[in-house]
């Protein structure tokens, strides 16, 4: 099977799962395998809907922080960034349900696509830390996973509260703010829950989900392609240069063996 991830299919529905090591981080195969999960779904009559979901006790702790490190010019950087947009545009606006069922944490990238998901439901542990990491390590945040976060999130105040402070909220807070949908007791009970709301989306006469998802997120869509080429590629990818930054990312690798 693929070293980085797991795909299957259950009761006609894409089940992918994000299985490397014990933090189970996006890298370039792992963006692959999503690229590869929505053709699939969209594409595969049969298949009703995508369900993401992790291995062990961390749904994803975000990109791959050896890729960041790899690069040795700007223009790596602004090449992977530009299929990562592509990539998480694809899952935002797949045609059928995106359900993330999050077994526990979801940090950085982790937490982007849960954002670009339909549907959201957390096991209800309150070890599991779920937040945005980035401005404590001196990142921003790029063009697409800005407009996916900011729908996510669903107002100003969550987006400040989120992006700007770093901070990490356990399943209840996030529920609470309206960030995720639903708090699921028993983690055994996650897959099952995760593919009956697929069910409850598409399971209808004429299957309207798919007209009624593309009205709802027709405007953020429509801006993440218009302003992608008006990015400051090359500034944002210069803060991965910075020396503050590399130090802080070796060190959080270092700590994460």
């Amino acid at each position: 099977r693929n070293v980085a991830y797991r795909m299957a299919t259950e009761d006609n529905i894409l089940v992918f799962t994000f299985d490397h090591n014990v933090y189970n981080p996006i890298s370039t195969e792992v963006l692959q395998g999503l690229e590869q999960a929505v053709r699939r779904v969209n594409s595969e009559p049969d298949l009703k809907g995508l369900v993401l979901t992790g291995a062990g006790r961390i749904f994803s702790s975000g990109f791959e922080l050896d890729t960041f490190l790899s690069w040795q010019k700007v223009e790596e950087c602004v090449e992977w960034f530009y299929f990562q947009e592509k990539v998480m545009y694809d899952l935002f606006t797949c045609a059928k349900p995106v359900v993330a069922a999050v077994n526990g944490h979801a940090t950085a990238a982790g937490m982007i696509v849960c954002m670009a998901a339909d549907y959201r439901m957390v096991v209800d542990n309150p070890r599991i830390k779920i937040g945005m990491t980035e401005i404590s390590i001196g990142l921003s945040i790029s063009s697409a996973e800005a407009e996916i976060m900011k729908f996510g999130l669903g107002s100003d105040k969550n987006y400040r509260d989120v992006m700007f402070s770093g901070r990490l909220m356990n399943p209840a807070e996030v529920v609470q703010r309206g960030i995720f949908d639903e708090l699921v007791e028993d983690d055994n009970r996650l897959l099952d829950k995760a593919k009956d709301v697929v069910r409850r989306y598409v399971d209808t006469p004429g299957r309207p989900f798919t007209t009624l998802k593309y009205l709802e997120k027709r405007q953020a869509a429509e801006y993440i392609l218009t302003s992608h080429d008006r990015f400051d590629w090359q500034q944002y990818a210069t803060q991965f240069f910075d020396q503050s930054v590399r130090d802080t990312l070796a060190r959080l690798k270092a700590s994460m063996k």
